[in-house]
């Protein structure tokens, strides 16, 4: 309160506008925010991700280059929008040029169970503007995350949004796991790399819908590493015999019916072998964002069909009207849930939201 107070008495000696607020983040820490910030800057894919959902018009710039067939999924801020890159971590690669020129007056911090967020901040202290945390150990988080936004942005109705949405998802989810017994749970193998042959233990922070989903992934043991991609051998997986998979790679999708030594698995044989969405952002991982609150309904919807009575296609435009401010065409659909030649082809833009 002191801080506020000699903040706003510094302004008024300037003769500068008042627009100073306290928030308090996700760590407790009490921070002087700008009242109604105007550029943000995250300096994770996580945080960018969801600054995005919030509100695409405060992102300062981007952690990547967005692929130009993801655009039409987006909203059009995004077509100019600078890609700053990451300040620390793999792929650290930021312009601080670009950076201090897209001048944000907040900056959201991603705080994991990691190291790299003092160095970050020691960083991004040049920028001179304040700093708050967000928490994200699970991605039933999202539900306070999207809460903690809204105050910290001055956006409450949309935070509040949002997190309802999410609360609900979970909600949902944890019901209809709870009516099936977990003896009759169908198992299932994530299937990563061009040949299929990387997973990730259960208690990976990548497969974490597998766990919410009834905890099925088949492949139990504790991660080695963040980045995971265990290795597996073709005799683990047909031991392990899946009743369904969830694949990365549309390449490798495309094939596993013409590879004689998948066809035994009973996933393949039983047509349960699906190709995860991920335009134009990944809806299960890597990054595992809030893009995995749809991902939860699909999966849901691939692993208990008959308990799980949702429209899968009146769910997605629904998903990206509110979250990713677009509204999908008929076309757009049908390429997100059943991608071609990885999507990678000229299709016809999104309507943005109004």
């Amino acid at each position: 309160m002191k801080r506020l107070l000699l903040t706003t008495l510094l302004a008024l000696s300037l003769g500068l506008e008042v627009s100073a607020r306290e928030t308090t983040d996700m760590l407790g820490r009490k921070v002087d925010v700008p009242e109604n910030p105007k550029k943000v800057y995250a300096p994770s894919p996580y945080g960018s991700y969801a600054l995005y959902a919030m509100d695409p018009t405060l992102l300062a710039g981007w952690i990547f280059e967005i692929d130009n067939e993801n655009l039409p999924y987006l909203h059009p801020t995004m077509k100019t929008l600078p890609t700053i890159g990451r300040v620390f971590g793999a792929g650290e690669s930021a312009n601080l040029e670009i950076l201090l020129a897209a001048k944000p007056d907040l900056i959201l911090m991603w705080q994991h169970t990691n190291e790299f967020n003092v160095k970050e901040a020691e960083k991004l202290k040049i920028l001179n503007a304040p700093f708050v945390y967000a928490v994200d150990e699970s991605i039933e988080d999202y539900t306070n995350i999207f809460k903690f936004l809204g105050k910290a942005l001055n956006r409450e109705e949309r935070g509040n949004k949002l997190a309802a949405y999410s609360e609900k998802t979970f909600t949902d989810v944890r019901n209809t796991v709870a009516k099936v017994p977990a003896n009759k749970r169908p198992k299932v193998y994530y299937a990563e790399g061009l040949d299929g042959l990387s997973t990730e233990c259960d208690d990976s922070i990548h497969v974490q819908l597998l766990k919410l989903a009834g905890d099925v992934d088949v492949h139990r043991c504790h991660t080695s590493n963040h980045k995971g991609f265990e290795k597996m051998s073709m005799e683990t997986i047909l031991a392990y015999n899946p009743d369904v998979m969830i694949v990365q790679e549309k390449m490798f999708y495309d094939k596993i019916n013409t590879l004689p030594i998948w066809k035994n698995i009973n996933a393949v044989k039983n047509n349960r072998v699906y190709l995860i969405p991920k335009a134009p952002f990944n809806w299960f991982d890597r990054p595992p964002s809030f893009m995995r609150i749809m991902g939860l309904k699909w999966l849901m919807s691939a692993l208990y069909p008959k308990e799980t009575k949702i429209d899968i296609k009146k769910e997605t435009k629904e998903f990206y009207k509110l979250f990713m401010n677009v509204n999908l065409t008929d076309k757009q659909l049908q390429e997100v849930l059943h991608p071609t030649i990885e999507y990678k082809k000229k299709i016809d833009g999104a309507t943005p939201k109004s």
